[in-house]
């Protein structure tokens, strides 16, 4: 027959999500300016409910088309790849911080910024740094648990098809991962340097506070994954969409861990 499907691709049909998602970045992005120039920050809120309507409504059309059994092994394997290469562009966004977290630490310069850099200290005079083996020690056995518990509800729905232990994991991990972000904040509270006025406070808190919004991403993740989980969703051969939330929590563990090694132990 002429519409008879013979092949395992899906094809798509016509969509609103990708220009809604355009038009919503940018008014975002516009509203954002307008906002930093003290004008109106509505736009930018305007943006902001535009893009998490597209986010909501698009991903939900993908877990439709994965339970009606759109997502073929070989649409599956496009969905790992394209999600592997969102990582990787993570991975690149953190380097730029570690890498001028590494220059500074490595080259640092004279507060009167024309010295040669061998007149520089670091962490700064006056910035009192945190002791890494309280809190931030705390904070990593609690993210490394959180990863821990990830990998034993990974396990329970692929290789067991153990929806229960699925669940308990999942609660596990996004409790863990609340309260990691609850000390993070208590860690922020406690600073003794703030964001603006030097180099250190400034790395400081773009490296980690960006890790820390990754964190409530990835928490957000694996808690529609739970709710899916309890749904009935997932089976040992469908479940994308909780592996890619797998992967994703344990990408924040290991950049928690450069950042733990690098910034607090050996940059403090």
């Amino acid at each position: 027959m002429a519409h008879e499907k013979n092949h395992d691709y899906h094809i798509l049909p016509p969509s609103i999500w990708p220009f809604l998602g355009a038009v919503g970045g940018f008014v975002m992005l516009f509203g954002a300016v307008l906002w930093m120039r003290d004008i109106t920050p509505w736009m930018f809120f305007i943006g902001l409910v535009l893009v998490l309507y597209t986010m909501f409504g698009w991903w939900a059309d993908v877990v439709r088309e994965g339970e009606t059994g759109d997502h073929t092994p070989v649409v599956r394997i496009g969905l790992r790849y394209g999600f592997i290469l969102f990582i990787m562009s993570e991975v690149m966004f953190f380097a730029a911080w570690f890498w001028s977290f590494f220059k500074h630490a490595m080259y640092p310069m004279h507060p009167d910024g024309i010295s040669p850099a061998i007149d520089g200290v670091w962490p700064p005079a006056g910035i009192e740094t945190f002791d890494p083996w309280h809190l931030p020690l705390i904070n990593t056995l609690i993210l490394l648990c959180s990863g821990a518990a990830a990998t034993w509800a990974h396990h329970a729905i692929a290789h067991e098809n153990n929806r229960k232990d699925m669940i308990n994991g999942l609660i596990l991990a996004i409790l863990l991962g609340i309260i990691f972000t609850g000390f993070q904040a208590y860690e922020y509270s406690h600073a003794a340097f703030g964001f603006a006025g030097n180099i250190y406070g400034a790395n400081f808190f773009m490296a980690t506070g960006f890790h820390g919004f990754h964190v409530i991403v990835g928490t957000i993740f694996l808690a529609v994954c739970l709710f899916r989980a309890t749904k009935g969703h997932f089976t040992p051969e469908q479940h994308v969409g909780f592996e890619a939330a797998a992967w994703y929590w344990h990408f924040v563990d290991v950049v928690w861990l450069f950042l733990f090694f690098a910034v607090y132990v050996w940059g403090g």
